[in-house]
């Protein structure tokens, strides 16, 4: 009899870091200690807090163990296991200086949570069908097709559910569902696609819901079919994903062995298939009509639009097109009722929204909040606040498309309305915590050289305009600004946002607009006093020795690369500006923290 659950997360972060040896390790130890029919090993999808992996959760007693070591599994089985004594020294510490939590659901990072997207991720074995239909998997999908639901039912539903769409825009999903449903095919032919091609730098929220629970995409997709009347369907998904594809695979292929995926699913007369297609990793492919445009073979550009997709799509044909974390969320809604998810998040923001949590933070990860959810609350309470005793800066949501906010609008409600009013956008769910240290200058430059070498090139706004606004910020980052181009930037931002074919280009310049609009002073520091307040800029930082702290040691001066510091022994060195080459060696080499950048 299985009394003991262990659970190892198989998610790419923990994969990374030899969750699979980990694995191995723990069968074998199992095996040795005679308690392989009393302990059950499970591979699972993400739990959240990716820094602390690779992470395994042993139940019924929900012990959360963090940084696990193939080393640490012996004393886990010898002593959790057959003893029943938690292993106190590998516990994940739900606050710092308290006592360790035995339950992830104890810690801060989960209290403020609410998860629908990712109920099943950490949960299940992604690889195994029936773990999947243990927790309601295909209830909802059997349900509809042996009670004979209206398909415009299930779009009323959905539509009551308040659900947007979660790749960025925020559409109404029940809308799109509907337009798609009346669109009249010549030849009867429909597609359901889903965009899994997930490209934000520091994005992994799709990934982690495929990689942990594909059966309620592949459900929600079946679902979506049967809605809008379409028998075939895509997922788009990124071919760096390797972990995702082969789950995808199985599942898809479980879903045909178990009848409920192909022909004549639940004996309804109602079929549906699905295939998936690999992304080459251009950005622009997860725009939708660049998308349908590879799925069909072509080169990844946009169209223009009108016609949007319900009504010419993949083909010319009416096609439905939503994103991972979208789908995600069907099953849950149809299973608890459209009430029960309008009744989370705001007056017009419903439900939840997943985001991977990165940048200056104690406690990056992949999180789910209630829409209204403060951004402090993420920072300080979920984040577990800026580490190393830094102030919280700034957080850009969105990732290049969207915008930063800065320590001032902290207390902002994260919804689609809250940030759009402040210059920022929910966008697909990334969200880059900053803190002191970092020039808000440079992030911008950061994400307009991400968009440069992703732009398609297909219109001139985009292909030129974006490639003119990073010359102008390289300009003023290397202390070469005047007055007259914080203007010019302003201006030419608004020309791109205004004429550019698609939404790449569209929202490309939202990190620079909202760093103007926020961080003015920053900006200004560049071009008028040729500083950079944060000293990330190299040219426009000097390394300065202080005299009162220098002990003469010649340690800088021997590790200089250009042999620009001087000075005798015990006396204070000096460093020549103009052999200087901005390394940072000398502050390294310092052990009396006598050297400063200003």
């Amino acid at each position: 009899m299985i009394r003991s659950h262990i659970l190892v997360c198989t998610g790419t972060g923990c994969s990374s870091s030899d969750s699979p040896k980990i694995i191995a390790e723990f069968e074998e130890q199992l095996s040795l200690q005679g308690m392989e029919n009393e302990a059950k090993v499970i591979k699972t999808g993400c739990f959240g807090l990716c820094a602390l992996g690779p992470i395994v959760t042993v139940y019924p007693e929900g012990a959360c163990y963090v940084h696990v070591t193939p080393d640490d599994v012996e004393e886990i089985v010898s002593e959790h296991i057959v003893k029943g004594r938690i292993v106190k020294r590998l516990l994940h510490r739900g606050e710092v200086d308290a006592a360790p939590a035995a339950s992830l659901s104890d810690t801060n990072f989960y209290k403020h949570q609410r998860r629908i997207a990712l109920r099943n991720c950490g949960v299940i074995n992604p690889e195994n069908i029936e773990e999947y239909i243990a927790v309601d998997g295909y209830s909802a999908l059997g349900r509809i097709l042996t009670e004979q639901v209206p398909p415009q039912k299930v779009i009323n539903d959905i539509k009551a559910s308040g659900l947007r769409g979660r790749g960025g825009a925020g559409f109404s999903t029940g809308m799109k569902w509907q337009f798609t449903h009346d669109a009249v095919s010549e030849d009867g032919i429909k597609y359901v696609c889903c965009n899994a091609d997930e490209g934000d730098p520091g994005a992994f929220m799709d990934r982690s819901v495929l990689e942990g629970d594909p059966f309620s995409v592949i459900e929600a997709m079946t679902i979506a079919g049967y809605a809008v009347g379409s028998h075939q369907g895509y997922i788009y998904v990124r071919a760096e994903y390797p972990i995702a594809v082969q789950r995808l695979n199985h599942a898809i292929a479980q879903a045909k062995e178990y009848g409920l995926l192909g022909e004549n699913i639940f004996e309804s007369g109602f079929s549906f298939d699905l295939e998936l297609r690999l992304g080459a990793g251009a950005f622009v492919c997860g725009e939708e009509t660049a998308l349908l445009t590879s799925i069909e073979g072509h080169r990844g550009e946009p169209r223009t639009r009108p016609p949007f997709p319900p009504n010419k799509g993949l083909g010319q044909r009416p096609t439905l097109l939503n994103n991972v974390e979208t789908y995600a969320n069907i099953t849950w809604i149809l299973n608890n009722g459209p009430e029960a998810f309008a009744s989370v998040g705001t007056e017009k923001s419903k439900g939840t929204k997943v985001f991977a949590l990165g940048g200056k933070i104690t406690n990056t990860g992949l999180v789910e909040i209630p829409m209204g959810t403060t951004l402090r609350t993420v920072v300080e309470d979920i984040g577990g606040g800026v580490p190393g005793g830094k102030k919280f800066k700034a957080a850009q949501t969105g990732g290049p498309s969207g915008g930063c906010i800065p320590a001032s609008l902290i207390d902002t409600p994260i919804d689609y309305e809250s940030l759009g009013a402040i210059g920022s956008m929910m966008g697909s769910g990334g969200l880059i915590v900053m803190d002191e240290d970092n020039c808000m200058v440079d992030i911008a430059k950061f994400f307009l050289e991400f968009v440069v070498d992703e732009s398609c090139g297909k219109c001139s706004p985009c292909r030129i305009g974006t490639k003119r606004l990073l010359e102008l910020l390289t300009k003023i980052t290397e202390g070469n600004g005047e007055p007259e181009d914080l203007d010019t930037i302003e201006e030419l931002c608004n020309h791109i946002k205004a004429s550019a074919l698609c939404g790449l280009g569209q929202t490309a310049p939202n990190p620079v607009l909202s760093t103007l609009r926020h961080f003015r002073e920053e900006y200004e520091a560049h071009v008028y006093e040729k500083r950079c307040p944060a000293g990330v800029c190299k040219a426009l930082i000097q390394y300065i020795v202080d005299p009162s702290k220098c002990k003469g040691c010649t340690r800088c001066a021997r590790g200089c690369p250009t042999g620009a510091i001087s000075g005798a022994v015990r006396a204070p060195h000096i460093i020549n500006q103009s052999k200087c080459i901005k390394c940072g060696a000398c502050m390294d080499h310092c052990r009396f923290d006598a050297i400063y950048k200003q």
